[in-house]
């Protein structure tokens, strides 16, 4: 569909990758998902590549480093954020050696600003969820560092006709709840209003020149305030839709956001025929109401969430799996 950056019957992954050799990452990404790859993540390669880590690499003129409870805002940049930077140098670096020639979209993945907030702590305090004002400086700082991650990307691969920013939120539901944890781990942090949080959102998924997606694998995803933000496409593990969601997912169907479904575990299981696997995607889609012409083209397939967990074997064979699995939603999508 035209609406989309992605052709019909795409697959594409959520982000992490097992082990700790990105060369290999990076080629079976492009050898599975010729039609929508992605920039690989390897948060077993230790201290600045695991998703806070990395998040807060982006960030301009607010260093950060580990401390035994994580990481903290630093008064200037050590050994920690270097190594950070230095694993993101690596992996783009990589990625333009092993896209050479690549013509299509392309996905990348940034940790949204409301699970860094509530992940990462002040020099001398709690969280940083806990004072608006630093909220907002790391929200106008992940917007510059994303801004010139992405523009690197376009030099790099010059190719890549939409890039596809995925922005991780797992952390969003517990803020709006009111369930994040102080830095003590005793007591809990207010919740954030929605405005508020849609608000601040709104400003990285504004970004110019992307296709902005928000992933979100856990419950009570809040979809109508994401499409309030400006999401353009959902990413959401299957399994954890209820029918309490039908509605908000059905509006956002209707009012033309994409979606990537997690349909095959993210870590080493069976892995089902790909009539299986495709089934529930079908059914929801039937459920809601929408005509299965539309479905490969405003779904993509994707695996539940990260694969960091799973055996670099079993990650090549699920990316498969979803690939081959997004082709019965086109070919045919009311196979019961």
């Amino acid at each position: 569909m035209s609406d989309f950056p992605w052709g019909e019957a795409s697959a594409t992954g959520v982000g992490s990758h097992p082990g700790e050799n990105q060369v290999e990452a990076v080629k079976t990404v492009f050898g599975e998902l010729p039609a929508l790859p992605y920039l690989p993540e390897l948060p077993g390669r230790g201290v600045g590549a695991d998703m806070i880590g990395r998040g807060a690499s982006f960030l301009v003129e607010l260093p950060v480093e580990v401390w035994p409870s994580g990481w903290r805002f630093a008064d200037r940049p050590g050994r920690d954020l270097r190594r950070a930077r230095e694993h993101l140098t690596r992996d783009l670096d990589t990625l333009e050696e092993v896209a050479q020639g690549y013509e299509g979209p392309l996905k990348v993945q940034v940790c949204g600003p409301w699970t860094l907030a509530g992940a990462v702590e002040m020099r001398h305090g709690d969280k940083a969820l806990s004072d608006p004002g630093a909220v907002r400086d790391i929200t106008a700082s992940l917007i510059e560092g994303v801004a010139a991650h992405v523009a690197r990307i376009r030099r790099s691969v010059p190719g890549v006709t939409t890039i596809v920013l995925q922005v991780d939120e797992p952390g969003l539901p517990g803020v709006l709840a009111g369930t994040v944890p102080t830095a003590s781990g005793f007591g809990r942090l207010p919740a954030v209003e929605g405005p508020v949080a849609a608000e601040v959102l709104g400003g990285l998924l504004g970004l110019p020149g992307v296709f902005p997606v928000v992933h979100c694998c856990a419950p009570r995803v809040p979809v109508r305030l994401l499409r309030t933000a400006g999401a353009r496409g959902l990413s959401l593990d299957l399994k954890l839709i209820t029918g309490r969601d039908d509605d908000p997912i059905g509006e956002a169907v209707e009012a033309g956001l994409g979606f990537m479904f997690g349909v095959v575990p993210g870590v080493d299981s069976p892995l089902p025929d790909v009539g299986v696997v495709a089934r529930p995607v079908a059914e929801l889609w039937r459920r809601l109401g929408f005509p299965a012409a539309t479905l490969a083209g405003q779904v993509v397939l994707t695996p539940s969430c990260g694969l960091a967990g799973a055996s670099p074997a079993y990650a090549k064979a699920a990316l498969a799996k979803c690939r081959e699995s997004a082709r019965v939603l086109r070919e045919d999508p009311g196979e019961e």
